[in-house]
């Protein structure tokens, strides 16, 4: 992907006011006293992704940003202009002469195969937040990309929206989402909306090259036993009389029955509760049963929502996806380099 990456100003909802005196759409952010609150649309299957709304742009247009904890750099698809982009649910990001300068530490924060371009210094702004215009995107046919304007990156390295509104002092440097089972749920920056109690936390593993939030090793056990491959689930499955299938490219692990499922209780029974327990964190696990594991798709077969982190490039790691995050309130708070969960209502934006 070829890459610039300009400064452009965001919807002064970051900049302070009451919840009260914002109105509540599905299209705009609420300012919390040092928290904003986005009301997030999407859904695990069969969308596979789920995002916010950003106005960004003087004067403030929207787009439709892909919520990703995996990465640092905010992105949008711009008319740069574009030599090759996506289909996508809004007009390109034209951008200004803004862009940044090579000098400047923002420039010099990013790590990524697609290396930003930093030229000319832009105009005095209000709030200084860097993007990258993504111009010439290459993609694998066997990748279908979300129909969004572009990326939202929560990792937390510098260059991360948090981060930089971190370092401008408008919120605490942490960020956390709740995604509902029955999908959308809401995305928040800062530290408002978490509880004084009742969080299961474990510590953050800081990676100075990966900027994803980790929380380290942990044990794997499928049943109450530990497992370190998947041939041990297949092979428990296969004497419950059911095969591998391939008939979604989207999920690459699944399984059939003698007919196709219709729902997850259909085939809950086959399978177990899955526990992580964490080995940098005393007595810290996180259950997830059949539910929040496994995807039962359109074809009938019911898929495994945990990826080897081998198969996409990073080595060692497993992803835990969004199916395994629903109907929970999850916190990555930078400040103190730890995540935390706790089951919540995810349906509902939090009241002012």
């Amino acid at each position: 992907m070829m890459m610039l990456l300009f400064l452009v100003i965001l919807s002064t909802t970051f900049l302070g006011g009451s919840a009260a005196n914002q109105p509540q759409s599905k299209s705009t952010a609420t300012n919390r006293f040092g928290t904003v609150v986005f009301p997030v649309t999407g859904n695990v299957y069969p969308g596979g992704y789920y995002h916010v709304t950003l106005n960004i742009g003087h004067p403030p247009k929207p787009y439709f940003l892909d919520i990703d904890t995996g990465s640092d750099l905010t992105w949008l698809q711009c008319d740069a202009p574009c030599t090759k982009c996506t289909p996508a649910p809004h007009t390109l990001y034209k951008p200004r002469k803004n862009l940044v300068t090579c000098k400047d530490p923002m420039c010099a924060a990013f790590h990524s195969p697609a290396k930003p371009q930093c030229q000319t210094p832009m105009s005095n702004v209000t709030t200084r937040l860097a993007f990258g215009c993504g111009y010439n995107q290459e993609l694998p046919d066997s990748i279908r990309p979300p129909y969004t304007d572009g990326i939202l990156g929560l990792g937390n390295g510098k260059s991360s929206i948090v981060s930089q509104l971190h370092d401008l002092g408008l919120i605490q440097n942490v960020v956390g989402h709740c995604l509902s089972g029955k999908g959308g749920g809401f995305l928040f920056f800062g530290d408002d909306l978490i509880p004084s109690s009742g969080i299961v936390w474990t510590p953050m593993i800081h990676n100075s090259v990966e900027k994803h939030h980790s929380s380290g090793p942990a044990e794997l056990l499928y049943g109450g036993q530990a497992i370190a491959t998947l041939s041990t689930v297949k092979k428990d499955l296969n004497r419950k009389q059911l095969k591998d299938a391939n008939e979604d490219r989207s999920l690459p692990v699944c399984w059939k029955g003698t007919k196709p499922f219709k729902s997850i209780h259909d085939v809950k029974n086959y399978f177990k509760t899955i526990v992580l327990n964490f080995m940098n964190a005393k007595n810290i696990q996180l259950q997830l049963p059949p539910e929040a594991y496994l995807v039962v798709t359109d074809n009938g077969t019911v898929c495994l929502g945990i990826l080897n982190g081998g198969d996409i490039g990073l080595g060692n790691f497993n992803i835990i996806g969004d199916i395994s995050l629903q109907d929970k309130m999850v916190i990555y708070d930078n400040e103190k380099q730890q995540i935390g969960w706790f089951p919540a209502n995810c349906d509902r934006l939090p009241k002012s």
